[in-house]
């Protein structure tokens, strides 16, 4: 991979503040121009989000979280038997909660704590755009230009735990003479800190972790694995304790809430649409199975991601922890029980990161865009005009239809491709040796024959063109 220049780096990040301004114009198109006396925008607040396909959470949940009201998040809140947040607990970890809170400080409508939010988010977004050029050049192009961030960008508050998953990356390959114990340690800050804006990040941990203890041979590194799940432990707790001290009903209100959510028509997963009409959200036993089935599935494709991973290793020498994210990443979105839009924004940066096909990339990009877009049409239709709607009653429904199951598929290939595909990042290390291999326990050999240079110490071998690579190969709307 050909790294970028000063004039690359400049280009990409202006290139990523261009696509966010207009995504959040377009976002803005739902805003004012009055209000009522709640802040809420006006005229036609709720025909408007979806008919104009300018819907976001952040706008919508100005009202319903005492946002509005500007009530400190978690401290006093809590959760009702029927779901129902109330006294500033939101469903979101605590660092999202607190953005929530700075972004409504100085707001008093919808339309200012959109705005205040969207200069909150948009330092995270150049950053994810900055890093991947620094760590994968052009290819970084996919996110600053992509249309996940044009849709997305301000949707929800998903752009700082996609900056953390970035960085944990950038801090374990970046140039550098840091072991990769000790850049595993800050990388494992950074996904606890991600955990505590998004859970989503913390599945990343296992593959960082077996990566970290394979690095070191002949024997694995288990101190320094060990260390890399405290910090990243040590990082959760750090920053949900207080909150937790404070105000554990609210606290545990964010947890209980997800836990509680119906797979219904706004989860926009494969569990609503692939067993109509048993998913309707009134059937108990249905959702009862989906509460155990959907997590049981998340776990059994993240170990077989894990088990391929380890395959890799054996046979490479280096456990590919990027394509097995990736993979985990791919893994859970098609299975879990809801698939928000935004979601898109997770997965946006392996596609840079990976060597992965172009017509994957495109395929999933038209995918999105049609559950994108379809979706709040779909919702215009069926409850503005309280249409019986199905796939046969219009081109939002069949968007949706092709949007969810085009996507679930291209979801189940990409499992694949990412596990076997080549990373584009700078080697973190010299390639340790094949796990099979036996090097030499005391001090340097001499110079092989035919070479001018000696054999590295033990542990260490040096940095080849195949072995370095990874191998090719109500509830919101969001959550």
């Amino acid at each position: 991979m050909r790294r970028l220049g000063a004039s690359g780096l400049l280009l990409v990040t202006l290139l990523c503040w261009l696509t966010m301004v207009v995504s959040y114009q377009n976002k803005a198109r739902c805003v004012g121009p009055t209000y009522d006396s709640y802040g809420r925008t006006e005229p036609a607040y709720q025909v408007r989000k979806d008919r104009d396909v300018c819907y976001s959470d952040v706008q919508h949940l100005w009202i319903g979280r005492d946002i509005d009201r500007h009530v400190f998040p978690y401290v006093h809140g809590g959760i009702d038997a029927d779901g129902s947040l109330y006294g500033g607990a939101v469903e979101y970890p605590v660092l999202t909660g607190l953005l929530m809170w700075t972004g409504a400080l100085f707001a008093h409508t919808d339309g200012a704590f959109l705005l205040g939010t969207a200069l909150l988010l948009a330092p995270f977004g150049l950053l994810v755009g900055y890093l991947l050029a620094q760590l994968a050049g052009w290819r970084s192009l996919l996110w600053a230009v992509g249309p996940p961030l044009f849709l997305y960008a301000f949707h929800n508050w998903d752009l700082p735990a996609v900056a953390a998953t970035v960085a944990a990356v950038w801090v374990m390959h970046r140039p550098g003479s840091a072991s990769v114990a000790r850049r595993g340690c800050w990388a494992g800050v950074l996904l606890g800190l991600g955990f505590a804006f998004k859970l989503y990040p913390a599945m990343f941990l296992a593959p960082l972790a077996l990566y970290v203890l394979t690095a070191s041979r002949p024997r694995y590194d288990w101190g320094g694995t060990l260390r890399v799940l405290g910090s990243a432990a040590a990082t959760v707790i750090a920053v949900n304790l207080p909150f937790a001290l404070f105000g554990y009903r609210g606290w545990l209100a964010a947890f209980t809430f997800q836990g509680l959510r119906k797979v219904d028509l706004t989860t926009n997963s494969i569990w609503y649409w692939g067993f109509r009409p048993h998913s309707d959200p009134e059937n108990a036993a249905f959702q009862a199975m989906v509460d155990w089935a959907s997590p049981a599935a998340v776990l059994v494709s993240f170990a077989v991601a894990l088990g391929i991973g380890w395959w890799r290793y054996r046979r490479d020498g280096v456990y590919p922890w990027i394509p097995v994210s990736a993979a985990m990443l791919a893994g859970f979105l098609l299975l879990h029980k809801v698939h928000s839009p935004q979601y898109a924004l997770w997965i946006l940066p392996f596609f840079a990161l990976l060597r992965v096909r172009w017509g994957w990339i495109a395929g999933y990009f038209l995918a999105d865009l049609a559950i994108g877009i379809g979706i709040f049409r779909y919702f215009y239709v069926a409850f503005t005009r309280g249409t019986d709607y199905e796939i046969y009653s219009g081109l939002a429904a069949q968007a949706v239809i092709v949007g969810v199951w085009g996507r679930a598929a291209l979801l189940v290939a990409l499992f694949g491709v990412f596990l076997f595909a080549e990373a584009c990042v700078p080697s973190a290390t010299r390639t340790p040796a094949a796990p099979g291999d036996q090097l030499a326990s005391a001090g340097p050999a001499a110079p092989a024959p035919g070479t001018d240079r000696a054999p590295l110490p033990s542990g260490h071998a040096r940095t080849g063109s195949s072995a370095a690579a990874e191998s090719p190969g109500g509830p919101t709307r969001g959550s």
